[in-house]
């Protein structure tokens, strides 16, 4: 089943945390309610399946992803960690019984920086790493799972990430997971609108404004293959994403210089 598995950047001081969608804008709370009472039907399905068929491995990698939708929608780091802490204990009994689990090692990764949101420590630094090798085994594993999702964490664990000594963080390393994320999955939106902001925050103008007309192109056929409820949250967060984007855009653009007289 198609959901909003985008991944999310959640900055905060010198820590970053995987989440569940990068920076959402929502249109209206309406909206916002509706999409919270959704994850969270989904979550108590999904923990019922887990909890029935525990050997199963969708079962639990799939809990797994409903536990990091859900947290989105959680006001208190009490409740969230409970969630991360439910996820990550489904991933690491799938890859007990399953070590070559792309699923399990991908979602592993991000429920580890749902958890590090909740502490803001020296400990949340400690999860980078592991999240940063999880990533690259799920790639290993499976390039393609979640649309290039582990290409895509690692480009924005990269982007996001303090860089050295304290951190992993690097512009290199960060713009080529995102471009080679693109490159595996081209006609999935998220990817381009990674790169998009992650251009205009480098400051180049150039490479965002061509990665924009990349993703205007591929718009209307992503919005005829990705449909149904499952895919409405993200159509929401991309369409407000995308507008941000040309906005900023323009109000970067430099005037062009007025011709020189004749005189």
């Amino acid at each position: 089943m198609a959901t909003y598995n985008s991944v999310l950047i959640r900055k905060w001081g010198v820590t970053i945390v995987i989440l569940a969608a990068f920076g959402i804008v929502l249109a209206d709370e309406g909206l916002n309610k509706i999409f919270a009472a959704r994850a969270e039907v989904e979550f108590h399905r999904a923990q019922i399946e887990f909890q029935s068929n525990t050997n199963v491995s969708a079962t639990a990698w799939e809990f797994a992803r409903a536990c990091f939708e859900f947290n989105d929608f959680v006001t208190n780091n009490t409740g969230r960690a409970e969630l991360a802490n439910q996820g990550i204990a489904a991933c690491r009994q799938l890859l007990a019984r399953e070590s070559n689990s792309a699923p399990g090692h991908y979602y592993l990764a991000v429920e580890l920086g749902m958890l590090a949101d909740t502490k803001r420590n020296m400990a949340a630094f400690k999860m980078v790493k592991e999240m940063e090798r999880e990533f690259k085994i799920a790639g290993d594993l499976d390039e393609h799972f979640d649309y290039a999702g582990p290409e895509r964490g690692l480009g924005l664990l990269y982007r996001d990430a303090p860089g050295w000594p304290v951190s992993i963080g690097s512009r290199h390393k960060a713009r080529q997971w995102l471009e080679r994320a693109a490159k595996l999955a081209p006609d999935y939106p998220e990817n381009h609108l990674n790169l998009v902001e992650s251009y205009l925050q480098w400051h180049d103008q150039t490479s965002a404004s061509r990665e924009l007309e990349t993703l205007d192109i591929l718009w209307p056929a992503a919005r005829t293959n990705l449909t149904g409820e499952a895919w409405e949250r993200s159509w929401d967060d991309w369409s407000a994403r995308r507008e941000v984007a040309r906005k900023n855009l323009k109000e970067t653009a430099v005037p062009a210089k007025p011709p020189k007289s004749s005189r």
